[in-house]
């Protein structure tokens, strides 16, 4: 996941909309642990991961849309960060986002306004560190 385009970003965009369901949700366990995605995805379990990582069992399509928002921003930080520092962000306190963790904003708020809010703090860590 670490290659340089000319559009930052741009790749992660696409494989969020183009990969199915079971490579995004494989693609944010390999970097982000199986908790927290299963915390994102709303689930106590993380069975519940495995069994979409494999394509035994597939997230309402509410739970895809906010995995995919949350795919996105995790490719787009790989560009340029280390996947524990990618972890460390989605689960730390965000200045951006009134102190809360990305993670916990994609999980409460509406996709419309805080999955927006996420990816503007995950650009702006990308742009200014």
């Amino acid at each position: 996941m670490s290659t340089t385009t000319a559009r930052p970003g741009l790749r992660a965009y696409e494989d969020s909309l183009r990969l199915p369901p079971a490579e995004i949700v494989a693609g944010l366990r390999e970097t982000l642990g199986a908790k927290l995605v299963a915390y994102l995805g709303g689930v106590r379990e993380t069975r519940a991961v495995r069994e979409w990582a494999e394509g035994t069992r597939t997230p309402s399509a509410e739970t895809m849309q906010r995995l995919r928002t949350a795919f996105y921003v995790m490719a787009l930080l790989r560009e340029r960060e280390a996947a524990s520092t990618v972890s460390s962000w989605f689960q730390g306190m965000n200045p951006e986002l009134g102190d809360t963790a990305p993670a916990r904003v994609l999980l409460e708020q509406d996709l419309a306004t805080g999955g927006l809010a996420v990816l503007a703090a995950a650009r702006s860590f990308v742009a200014f560190g």
